[in-house]
């Protein structure tokens, strides 16, 4: 009689060294017990989501674009007026923490960078590697609502105290986001800003083919720069001589391209089969050849 399989235990790694040398001396990360309670409820993380993460997926044992993650996230951190993180400490612990799991095709990497316990003046940091859920579906296609974010293109020039582009923990909105979505029969969500252009997903960042061109919005919108997608142009320049040009869209740009993909690092090119009631051609062959080159077997 077989075995049921079970779920290898996620890996914790704790990093006090993340922003300079520990207080007391002690190693700038190490090994912590996943199972049991190490975040303190005076977290500024917990109480205000006051923090910034970037999330790396690792396949077959190997991390795709750790230094764009880690830049990205040293980039968050300044735009909310958190320390400098030290990235080779951090590009470190994240190998420690993949080298400690058990071998599994997909990992989910976390790296999460806090403000830390109110008044101590001392950040919190922590690496989280998981089994990544499985994206099966959602690679095969997907069904996209569009809701409005309630917010100008201009956003990044006009108030930029709202953190545009800065990849932190207050994800509040963004999950009832895709909480709607699915009331709605979709699976994501692609937000629109006020102005009438697309912007981005909750957790992901837009692709569209149109006219022979790989589009993408500005990051200059208020989104978030995508590793993804910066993974995917440069190999299209080098198979197609042109990369990914930035591009403000429209809804009906979108409905009417030649095809939709939402980009993450561990969704990976998740393609749009319908954009609210409208619905997209679908080039299978082209996003597992995405796939590849997203996790690294490119």
């Amino acid at each position: 009689m077989s075995t049921p399989s079970t779920t290898p235990a996620p890996v914790l790694v704790l990093v006090p060294g993340a922003t300079g040398a520990p207080a007391d001396g002690g190693p700038r990360f190490h090994l912590a017990d996943a199972t049991v309670p190490q975040l303190s409820v005076t977290d500024l993380v917990a109480t205000r989501g006051d923090g910034v993460f970037e999330t790396i997926g690792a396949f077959d044992g190997r991390p795709v674009n750790v230094g764009p993650h880690l830049e990205r996230l040293a980039r968050s951190a300044s735009m909310i007026d958190l320390p400098a993180p030290d990235l080779t400490t951090l590009a470190e612990a994240v190998d420690a923490a993949i080298t400690a799991h058990d071998p599994v095709a997909e990992l989910s990497v976390r790296v999460m960078l806090t403000r830390g316990i109110e008044g101590a003046d001392l950040p919190t940091c922590w690496i989280h590697a998981r089994v990544s859920d499985d994206w099966s579906p959602y690679r095969a296609g997907m069904r996209v609502a569009v809701l409005e974010r309630g917010l100008s293109t201009a956003i990044a020039d006009t108030s930029p105290w709202l953190l545009p582009g800065a990849k932190t923990l207050s994800y509040a909105v963004n999950m009832a986001a895709v909480r709607e979505a699915k009331r709605r029969g979709a699976a994501d969500v692609l937000f629109l800003a006020s102005d009438g252009y697309v912007l981005e997903g909750p957790t992901s960042t837009l692709l569209v083919r149109r006219d022979g061109e790989f589009l993408t919005t500005p990051v200059s919108a208020g989104v978030l720069a995508g590793t993804s997608v910066t993974s995917l142009s440069s190999w299209l320049a080098a198979q197609e001589g042109a990369g990914v040009r930035e591009q403000l869209l429209t809804v009906a740009d979108v409905a009417g391209s030649d095809g939709a993909w939402l980009l993450s690092s561990t969704r990976l090119a998740a393609p749009i089969t319908h954009l609210d009631e409208v619905e997209l051609p679908v080039d299978h062959e082209l996003t597992a050849r995405f796939e590849q080159v997203l996790t690294g077997r490119a």
